[in-house]
């Protein structure tokens, strides 16, 4: 399990323009951080750097474990979800088909997935394809795979923008349970977080 996240003298760049330079962070077990910004001030640029999609133009992401660094491949491949603002589904899949898919990928079970389901309320929609599914339904059929393979840290990028109000109060209740048995959360937001976070503005 990860302790700590030290993000150390951090720099990004998309194509000519400098996001934003020296950035230093650190993130303990149970903690939340919400990233907030404008648009483009490099918000969801952030959270691929520290899932490893995208290098820095300078500085350091470093992964800690109770017995110390942690090799950042394995810690990236084992320990972290990444839930993007394009839930990256595949729209001809049944919701069933892609929650299973992407939870025996990243290392759960059918009776792990099937629980999820029950949890984000999906159960009467798993036989329904994708592309026939709300943002919202869509959203949840994400979010499943956080709780169908548990990991340490978890990067969310504006999780509850599609949810309804219920489901918004359901995945925050979920997230502070994740952050008490130890868990993390780096999520980019424009609305606050339904739970305690720090707020870290980027680009201001």
């Amino acid at each position: 399990m990860l302790r700590t996240i030290r993000i150390k003298d951090l720099s990004l760049v998309r194509g000519e323009r400098r996001l934003f330079s020296g950035l230093d962070l650190e993130i303990q077990a149970g903690e939340a951080v919400a990233l907030t910004g404008r648009n483009g001030a490099g918000k969801t640029s952030l959270l691929r750097a520290v899932a490893g999609l995208l290098r820095p133009d300078a500085g350091t992401v470093a992964f800690h474990g109770a017995a110390g660094e942690l090799e950042a491949e394995t810690a990236r491949a084992e320990a972290l979800h990444m839930v993007g603002h394009h839930d990256g589904l595949k729209s001809t899949r049944s919701a069933w088909e892609e929650l299973l898919f992407q939870t025996l990928w990243t290392g759960g079970s059918e009776a792990s997935a099937r629980a999820a389901a029950t949890r984000l309320d999906l159960d009467r929609l798993l036989d329904l394809e994708i592309r026939r599914l709300s943002a919202g339904q869509r959203r949840r059929v994400a979010l499943a795979r956080l709780l169908a393979s548990p990991r340490s840290l978890w990067l969310l990028d504006e999780p509850m923008a599609p949810l309804d109000a219920g489901h918004r109060e359901g995945f925050g209740a979920l997230m502070a349970q994740h952050l008490a048995g130890g868990g993390m959360i780096l999520a980019a937001v424009h609305d606050p977080l339904p739970i305690p976070a720090r707020s870290v503005e980027i680009g201001g």
